[in-house]
């Protein structure tokens, strides 16, 4: 029998750990048959949203494409993370409400946790005003009030924060 899809949405600071836990999790539902596409800020960036700013409204439209795919997947059995910042709550709940097996994922980590972890220079470079309207540094992140799993990545493994985000989809039914 094929399973069905649903949305897996990581958010969180740029450096929480998004992608690093899209791609693990994304290898266990593989292992176990499913079909899965992994939907990373960054990749979609330069494809999907190439051109795309860093403005408010530029972000929500970038948010919103990466929405729709992952409605569009999860409507055709197909497992869709994506792994955004996604800054802005309003946005997230939009498609919250559009999909129907949707499970966000907060990626928790503190602001300085994330800045000791980030290899490209950027909140640096936002800290010294090079970078505007920098998620986390003068742009606002607004965390989810109601997200079906937390993961705090300073504190836990990459295999304990996998392990909580599985054991949230299958007591969901979500899994094979």
């Amino acid at each position: 029998m094929e399973h069905q899809g649903f949305t897996l949405w990581f958010t969180g600071l740029s450096g929480a750990g998004k992608s690093t836990l899209a791609q693990a999790v994304a290898e266990q539902l593989r292992a176990r048959g499913m079909k899965v596409e992994v939907l990373d800020g960054d990749v979609i960036r330069t494809n999907l949203s190439k051109g795309l700013g860093f403005s408010k409204e530029d972000r929500d439209t970038n948010i919103r494409r990466i929405g729709w795919v992952c409605e569009v997947l999860s409507r055709n059995n197909v497992v869709a993370i994506a792994a955004a910042i996604s800054p802005y709550k309003s946005i997230r709940d939009e498609i919250r409400a559009k999909i129907e097996n949707f499970v966000e994922v907060y990626v928790d980590v503190p602001l300085e946790e994330a800045i000791k972890r980030d290899v490209k220079g950027l909140y640096e470079k936002a800290l010294r005003g090079e970078i505007t309207n920098f998620t986390g540094v003068s742009d606002p992140y607004e965390p989810p009030e109601n997200p079906e799993v937390v993961c705090h990545t300073a504190e836990e493994s990459v295999g304990e924060s996998v392990a909580k985000i599985m054991k949230a989809l299958e007591s969901r039914d979500l899994l094979p």
